[in-house]
């Protein structure tokens, strides 16, 4: 029995890579998803040209025109909510959310950050890792609450910060990775096979990881 598609609103604010995997995986059948509109809040964001391309719905909400951070977050609601979205999808998203979005979307906000968090939340954490020796890196995606990159670990993927690694070519390795992640999380979250328990995320099916990784390799 096939699962029934989700309908997907994605946010973005920049380039939109993320959102073009999730475009990909859609339109090759790999989800079981349909994404009913894109929002930027950037007017210039290649999100909403890549959006357009693929014959999807795209608004800009430009925040500069507005006075609070809520009052923008209330005209987003509102698209949202018209759009019949069941998933909210930040990729890329340079904003921080308020009580009125969360309140009308509760533990239906996802995010991607490029860290493994809950080391290096905010932005640049690509050199931040660099710069403070980390071994490993990688990207999270979790639950959006009110805080900066705060919310409950979904899933994650890790790559080793190479000796020579600059910020560019680290943000490339785990760009990798967060084209493989995110779109499955959303697969599971329309699968019903994902449960929150206080912080605690729980996949339902899926089976133990139990290989080490170590940097520098052991010999």
């Amino acid at each position: 029995m096939a699962t029934k598609k989700i309908k997907l609103a994605v946010l973005a604010s920049g380039g939109g890579t993320n959102l073009q995997s999730i475009i990909d995986q859609c339109s090759q059948g790999c989800l079981d998803a349909t994404i009913e509109l894109v929002i930027s809040n950037n007017p210039g964001a290649g999100a909403l040209e890549r959006a357009e391309r693929a014959g999807i719905s795209t608004v800009c909400i430009d925040h500069r025109t507005f006075g609070k951070r809520e009052d923008f977050d209330r005209a987003v609601v509102a698209k949202l909510q018209k759009s019949g979205a069941e998933l909210i999808v930040l990729a890329g998203f340079m904003r921080i959310i308020t009580e009125p979005f969360l309140e009308a979307f509760p533990q239906r906000i996802i995010n991607i950050h490029p860290a493994l968090l809950p080391a290096f939340p905010g932005l640049h954490v690509q050199q931040k890792a660099i710069d403070y020796g980390a071994k490993f890196s990688g990207c999270t995606v979790h639950f959006v609450d009110g805080g900066v990159d705060t919310g409950p670990i979904i899933a994650q993927a890790v790559v080793p910060v190479l000796a020579d690694d600059s910020e560019d070519t680290l943000a490339a390795r785990i760009l990798v990775q967060e084209h493989k992640i995110y779109p499955q999380v959303i697969q599971w979250f329309a699968e019903g096979r994902i449960h929150l328990d206080q912080r605690q995320v729980k996949i339902k099916g899926c089976s133990r990881v139990e290989t080490a990784q170590v940097n520098p390799p052991l010999q």
